[in-house]
Parts: structure tokens; C-alpha cells; sequence
């Protein structure tokens, strides 16, 4: 699995305790700020019914699917509330200068 960091956005683009959406390939990913500043990334569509996180609910370290509020433990993938029972997908994240990277392995797609 080769590193492929890939530039997704401007710290300040993302709000603390907030998420957004980050399209790329044909894979849809979301990024996450905490209260801390620490940015996080996962998979961007819910396990359960593959609704877009990044139209979620973010508070503490979680994110509210908006479709049947399944929850996910943001900073490890965690499902943390049914209806959802399946992990998210996380990605290694870095920040240089501004800007927000995240790790997206070449055989990501052989991971759906």
C-alpha cells in the first residue's frame, strides 16, 4: 500500500466540531475538526445506509448519521450507536502550513 497524500482543504475551512465533505476519485471522504484542533478523516458515507456524514450532527468526538442517527466515534471509526454496527473507514491526516492532507491508499477502492 503506497502513501498518496492528497490535498483536501484550508484549516480554515473546517469550523471546530464541524465536518465536510472531501470527493475524490470515486470515493467520498469526511473531514473533521475537534474542539482541540485536531483534524481527523474517515470514510464520508454511513455503514448502514450510505448517507453522507458531512450532512451529520458533529459534538465531542462524535458524528450523527442525519438519516437514522446511527453514531460514529469520529477520531477512531468506531460505530457507537446503533442502527449502525459497522466501522468507518479512517485516514492518516497531516497539516502543512494551512492546508489539510490525508493519506488515501492507492487500493483504497479494493477496501469497499
Amino acid at each position: 500500500m503506497a502513501d498518496n497524500w492528497v490535498r483536501v482543504c484550508e484549516t480554515s475551512d473546517v469550523d471546530q466540531e464541524d465536518v465536510i465533505r472531501f470527493d475524490h476519485a470515486e470515493s467520498t471522504y469526511a473531514i473533521y475538526r475537534s474542539l482541540d484542533d485536531d483534524f481527523y478523516a474517515t470514510e464520508g458515507l454511513c455503514t448502514h445506509e450510505q448517507v453522507h456524514l458531512a450532512d451529520g450532527f458533529v459534538m465531542d468526538n462524535i458524528i450523527e448519521c442525519p438519516k437514522h442517527n446511527g453514531r460514529f466515534d469520529y477520531t477512531s471509526g468506531a460505530a457507537a450507536a446503533s442502527p449502525v454496527c459497522v466501522n468507518l473507514q479512517t485516514y492518516p491526516v497531516k497539516i502543512e502550513g494551512d492546508a489539510v492532507y490525508i493519506n488515501i491508499p492507492d487500493d483504497d477502492a479494493e477496501l469497499r
